[in-house]
């Protein structure tokens, strides 16, 4: 690929019951001076997140019904016909997204299509990378691309290449978009960014958010692990401890993974 550099850069919000901090979010990337629009998806919110970023400065796409991160920046796209790069940030990075314009600069120096920000160690407030790993794995097979933040939802992706993407449904948005613009021939960088966002711990609150995460993401690697050999091997790697916490978690149900085997 070789596009253009430049152009309108739309920073692009999905946001689903983030009434503590879209409004500082918001604010934040209004003080960025390449970003030339702020677009808020409030993907059916109940706790006021739009009316909160109306009034924090954003232009707002309300969704009727949550559909999931993917579909909200589906929504988003579709809004921003005119744009030429889309800074994606998730609603809950606050006043630390003024650090991304360093996810900007690649994009505006035509150095890359899209970059994907490598966050600060989450330590103990994370989890034990179950999902973490399972993604890594899924991309580096799927696309040869070796990734160090392959959860990333902080990015900074051209809008044709983003445009030419179906994108992958809720949490898988992130791995489907880097392994589809790998094979696509896009120029893909990771930037290490001080940006911070709200972790959910090892709480069981935490471990059934990345239980959904985990079912979300395997969704979206499975029809991009094309050959049988591939799809087999996915099998395998999300047997017992794998594929019980993703699938039991995301119906609901209590797991507790061992540090030992994360």
């Amino acid at each position: 690929m070789s596009p253009g550099s430049g152009g309108r850069v739309v920073a692009l919000v999905p946001a689903y019951e983030r009434a503590d901090s879209v409004a500082a979010t918001v604010e934040a990337l209004q003080a960025l001076a390449d970003v030339d629009e702020v677009l808020v998806v409030d993907d059916g919110s109940r706790d006021g997140t739009e009316g909160i970023a109306r009034a924090a400065g954003a232009r707002v796409v309300r969704l009727a019904a949550n559909v999931g991160k993917g579909g909200a920046v589906a929504a988003g796209v579709a809004a921003t016909p005119d744009a030429d790069i889309y800074l994606l940030l998730d609603a809950d990075v606050g006043r630390t997204a003024l650090a991304a314009h360093s996810l900007l600069g690649p994009l505006l120096a035509d150095e890359a299509d899209m970059t994907i920000a490598v966050l600060p160690t989450a330590g103990h407030r994370g989890g034990f990378g179950l999902v973490r790993n399972l993604s890594r794995w899924g991309i580096r097979r799927a696309c040869g691309f070796e990734a160090t933040a392959p959860l990333s939802g902080q990015r900074a992706v051209r809008a044709e290449l983003l445009r030419s993407l179906e994108p992958a449904a809720r949490f898988g948005l992130e791995v489907g978009l880097t392994i589809d613009a790998v094979r696509q021939g896009a120029r893909v960088l990771e930037v290490p960014v001080g940006l911070e966002h709200r972790h959910t711990g090892r709480r069981l609150s935490g471990f059934a958010h990345r239980g959904r995460q985990g079912a979300d993401i395997v969704r979206a690697l499975w029809p991009r692990l094309r050959s049988a050999r591939s799809q087999s091997a996915l099998t395998l790697v999300a047997p017992v401890n794998l594929r019980a916490v993703v699938f039991a978690l995301a119906e609901g149900r209590t797991a507790h993974p061992s540090p030992a085997r994360s």
